[in-house]
Order: C-alpha cells, then sequence, then structure tokens
C-alpha cells in the first residue's frame, strides 16, 4: 500500500507511526519505508482477521497523522 505525498510529510507520517508496535508478539510484522514521496507499508501475518484488524488500526491513525498535519501546516523553520 503507498500513499502519495511530498517526501517531508510521508517522513513526518512515518516517524509519527512508527512507535505503534504490533500488540501481539508473534503473528504480524509490519514495515514501513518513504522513498521518493510515497510512504509504504508491508505487513506479514499468519491469519487475515488479524491483518485486518492491524491495516484498520494502521489507517486510522494515519488519518489522524495527517489530518493533524493538514489542520496545523507545515513545521515553522527556526
Amino acid at each position: 500500500m503507498a500513499a502519495p505525498c511530498n517526501e517531508y510529510p510521508a517522513n513526518i507520517a512515518l516517524r509519527s507511526l512508527l512507535p505503534d508496535r504490533e500488540p501481539r508478539k508473534g503473528g504480524i510484522s509490519k514495515d514501513l519505508s518513504v522513498s521518493d514521496n510515497a510512504m509504504s507499508v508491508k505487513w506479514t501475518a499468519d491469519e487475515a482477521r488479524i491483518l485486518r484488524v492491524s491495516v484498520g488500526s494502521f489507517l486510522d491513525h494515519l488519518a489522524l497523522v495527517l489530518e493533524t498535519m493538514e489542520e496545523f501546516g507545515p513545521p515553522l523553520t527556526l
């Protein structure tokens, strides 16, 4: 899954979402990366149910990050 955006906002979103590790200790993993202007996410899961919950939660968090970035705009330079 790739969400198109500028590289700087993509990196902000990546850093905001990285601390959210999967609550289960096994059965699922998530790798996030940024290349050019796209943030990519790759999931690996043992069960479809676990994958569905993880993707849904991630998309909720991503939507919140994007809304926050849109509301407050780019960071100020010092």
